[in-house]
């Protein structure tokens, strides 16, 4: 699919027309449409082919030109003709976190910066920050952002995994098809769900091994082959400019394959010294007492020499799970098939691209048996947040709906945490709703954890959105005491979201661990403002699943009627 391909062209050229300082309002559409081409799961050519991307909620007639131009010729000529003014090292600097295109044009006119070594010498000896509109705290932020950017872009560069998923499935489908493939399995840190990857481990069966590398090497999304040989190959991908590796192994030792290249290391190496006291090798190739293969061909073959059970990808880590594999208490992890419904959706009445109807419609096949719509509240004007009058309209719709659809359309809102503590909605509106989420959205400076923990007094709340407020691309987070907020989650019986939205992730697996311990239950939603992006329900299970959840501490386990049932307000 070239939907990755095309969103990145539209990013670039919204980096330099907000450079250039061109109309806001354009830049906006196409960050928007970059955004909903990245989360559309359907290919985008088949769509361009049929006549349908008007069909596609945020493509207008402008941007639908575009993409079909470069579905048709390779090329966008307003990128094109934007791209050539703009000089390859300045759209660098604008991919920097906290780094605005005004201050960067400001620092380009004025000072001179034209790279990022420029950017740091000018932050080093004071004088970006006598800049109109600057300061120490901003420079501060920058010099943050540029720490972020070095971390996605350097010789240790990550992606995000939410990013990277629909590359690997499609290329997983298109190998699949190969003659003489017989099973294919991405490996890595991908398999195991790390919320960034540094490149694409991918295993399969197959022969002759020469021609399946030959063939994966000339797929249309290879950008650069790196290497082409009779077992392994080795390519750049033309979207993400991520580095994947194929490797056609053995049939009896793609077991012992597949969970040398899972990793982690840290699992590996304490698997590894396990062997060895007990008088085994092993490898990549299968276990190995002296020179006779013991075993190899599955995973389960491999663990079960040193008398443990298969442990989960996401748990290997070295975090005690062999101990406790040894020992026969591993936990018993949350299944992705377990979850029964996402708990964080925005509509069309905010600043989501589909109606309820379509939400729900591609909820119900995608088999969930409930759904949370939980617009912005009134404050938030910038996302399209409801007054009183139009949230009672919405549900009014959603009442509609429900007699329609077989799946549980739950009324929510994302109510915004205020200056004062207080919430966004007077009480009567609250005790209408059937989930309330609290969330910050501005003032992430100002008395965070307090007015958190005045949130949480009100029983009407049920859920915290994103706790820590972090964006892995580009933010930090909030100044936020998580403990505190745990404590008094808690001893209220609030409930803490997994935001499963790629770029938040949040809670991350580390401190959904600590609210497990504690006894605190966690509900995921994805935070989906189109359907599209839907499919992030998988990146929040991955997060529990990797917090060690079973599927008592998640909500989102819970059928609609248990959860109204357990609700806070009814406890």
């Amino acid at each position: 699919m070239k939907n990755l391909e095309i969103a990145r062209l539209l990013d670039e050229l919204a980096d330099a027309l907000e450079f250039h300082g061109e109309n806001p309002f354009k830049v906006s559409a196409y960050r928007r449409a970059a955004k909903i081409l990245r989360d559309f799961t359907e290919d985008i050519e088949v769509y361009a082919k049929e006549g349908r991307l008007r069909e596609i909620p945020g493509i207008g007639e402008g941007i639908a030109k575009k993409i079909k131009e470069y579905l048709e010729t390779g090329k966008i000529t307003k990128h094109k003709e934007v791209i050539s003014k703009t000089p390859r090292e300045i759209l660098e600097l604008l991919k920097i976190p906290s780094l605005g295109p005004k201050t960067l044009k400001l620092a380009h006119d004025k000072l001179g910066v034209k790279n990022l070594d420029d950017l740091k010498r000018v932050i080093e000896d004071g004088s970006l920050a006598r800049l109109p509109g600057m300061g120490p705290k901003k420079v501060e932020n920058t010099k943050k952002g540029i720490e972020l950017y070095e971390g996605f872009t350097g010789e240790e560069k990550r992606w995000q995994l939410g990013l990277v998923i629909p590359v690997v499935t499609s290329l997983v489908e298109e190998i699949k098809k190969f003659p003489g493939v017989k099973k294919v399995v991405p490996a890595g840190s991908y398999r195991r769900m790390k919320e960034t990857v540094g490149d694409i481990d991918i295993l399969c069966i197959g022969e002759p091994g020469g021609e399946i590398i030959k063939k994966f090497t000339e797929l249309p999304v290879v950008e650069r082959v790196l290497a082409c040989g009779e077992t392994k190959g080795s390519i750049i991908e033309k979207s993400l400019k991520i580095q994947i590796d194929l490797r056609v192994v053995p049939e009896r030792s793609f077991g012992a394959a597949l969970q040398y290249f899972t990793g982690s290391k840290a699992h590996n190496i304490k698997l590894r010294t396990l062997a060895k006291g007990k008088g085994y090798k092993i490898s990549e190739y299968g276990v190995f007492k002296g020179e006779k293969y013991i075993a190899g061909e599955t995973e389960e073959d491999v663990y079960a020499v040193f008398g443990l059970p298969w442990i989960p990808p996401e748990l290997r880590e070295d975090r005690g799970e062999i101990e406790l594999a040894l020992e026969g208490k591993l936990p018993r992890l949350v299944e992705y098939d377990e979850i029964k419904g996402d708990f964080h959706i925005h509509s069309k009445y905010s600043d989501g691209a589909n109606t309820i109807e379509e939400i729900a419609k591609k909820a119900e096949e995608m088999g969930l048996e409930y759904i949370a719509i939980c617009d912005h509240s009134r404050s938030l004007k910038y996302a399209g947040g409801l007054d009183i009058d139009t949230l009672k309209r919405r549900n009014e719709e959603i009442d509609r709906l429900n007699e329609k659809f077989k799946i549980k359309i739950l009324k929510g809102m994302e109510v915004d945490i205020l200056q004062d503590g207080s919430l966004d909605y007077p009480d009567p509106v609250l005790e209408e709703l059937d989930v309330v989420i609290a969330a910050i959205h501005m003032g992430f400076k100002k008395n965070v954890t307090e007015r958190i923990l005045a949130a949480m007094e009100n029983p009407l709340v049920d859920i915290i959105a994103h706790p820590t407020g972090r964006l892995i691309s580009g933010r930090e987070g909030y100044d936020v005491d998580l403990e505190k907020i745990m404590e008094r989650a808690r001893e209220l019986g609030v409930a803490l979201e997994i935001n499963a939205y790629f770029d938040r992730l949040d809670l991350d697996e580390h401190n959904s661990r600590k609210a497990k311990e504690l006894g605190i239950k966690l509900a995921i939603g994805t935070d989906a403002h189109n359907i599209g992006m839907l499919q992030y329900l998988r990146l929040g299970v991955g997060i529990a699943r990797r917090a060690w959840l079973s599927p008592s501490d998640l909500l989102n386990t819970l059928s609609w009627k248990e959860y109204l049932k357990k609700r806070r307000r009814n406890g």
